[in-house]
């Protein structure tokens, strides 16, 4: 992999998990670099989703794909917020 693809999926993982913090309601407590990974691991597999299930390969942005990634960001922040809440108390 090139150094512009490694950059390029950061700063999109990073995206995808900033937007997948928002769409989960209250707040969590989690650090850059875990919203940075759950929003690359949900971004590839958003993406492996949207090809397994033919939406994304389309003629504009892919907002399927997209909600697809965000959704699947969104599941990854509640996950380890409320796994990461229990180890504390």
């Amino acid at each position: 992999m090139e150094i512009t693809g490694l950059i390029s999926a950061l700063v999109i993982g990073l995206v995808i998990g900033g937007l997948g913090r928002l769409v989960v309601p209250g707040r969590q407590h989690l650090s850059m670099v875990m919203t940075l990974l759950v929003g690359v691991a949900a971004a590839l597999l958003g993406t492996f989703a949207a090809s397994v299930l033919g939406v994304s390969d389309t003629s504009g942005p892919d907002w399927l794909e997209m909600a697809l990634q965000v959704g699947l960001a969104g599941v990854g922040v509640t996950t380890l917020a409320r796994s990461r809440t229990r180890q504390f108390r």
